[in-house]
């Protein structure tokens, strides 16, 4: 195998660890600022593999976690989740590559919703049943294994949150 495809892969697994992580974080910032190191690797990953939708949505995905980990209230607010919903809507109309285009904007959209709603409930929901399935067939079809491999453990990590916290605990806005 090539080595700039065994380090591009490798960026991926240390996105996914982290992003694993975040979802053992019960407070909402740190979550946030696990996963802002996540799509840090993943931005590289993605360029580096020539996939410039996924690669130009995970820096918004980079923009959303600063702004929901941070304290400034408008970077938490409804307008910059409407903002930032509308440049993925940008990229995705800049790095178009035919219909694959469409499964990592979508899935950003619906995390960035999620994650707008401060709800760890709807977070969950958002990422297990939205996200990860849409990004699970970008990665497949771009070549990013270690991102697929990733967006399953994301929903394993997903549900053992809801394990470890219970459901209706994790139904309450959390800042």
């Amino acid at each position: 195998m090539e080595v700039k495809f065994l380090f591009t892969q490798f960026l991926a697994v240390l996105g996914a660890v982290l992003y694993f992580l975040s979802y053992q974080c019960r407070e909402n910032r740190k979550l946030y600022t696990t996963q802002f190191f996540s799509y840090l690797f993943y931005t590289v990953h993605f360029i580096l593999l020539g996939a410039m939708t996924g690669g130009f949505s995970y820096i918004l995905n980079l923009a959303r976690s600063l702004f929901l980990a941070g304290r400034w209230k408008f970077g938490r607010s409804r307008k910059m989740c409407a903002i930032l919903c509308s440049i993925q809507v940008v990229v995705l109309v800049t790095t178009w590559a035919g219909c694959i285009s469409f499964l990592p904007i979508c899935a950003n959209i619906a995390l960035t919703v999620g994650g707008y709603t401060h709800n760890p409930q709807k977070i969950r929901i958002a990422g297990i049943f939205i996200n990860s399935p849409l990004w699970i067939l970008y990665d497949l079809i771009i070549g990013s294994w270690a991102g697929a491999i990733d967006e399953l453990a994301s929903m394993v990590s997903g549900i053992i949150s809801i394990q470890r916290y219970g459901w209706n605990n994790l139904n309450e806005k959390n800042d």
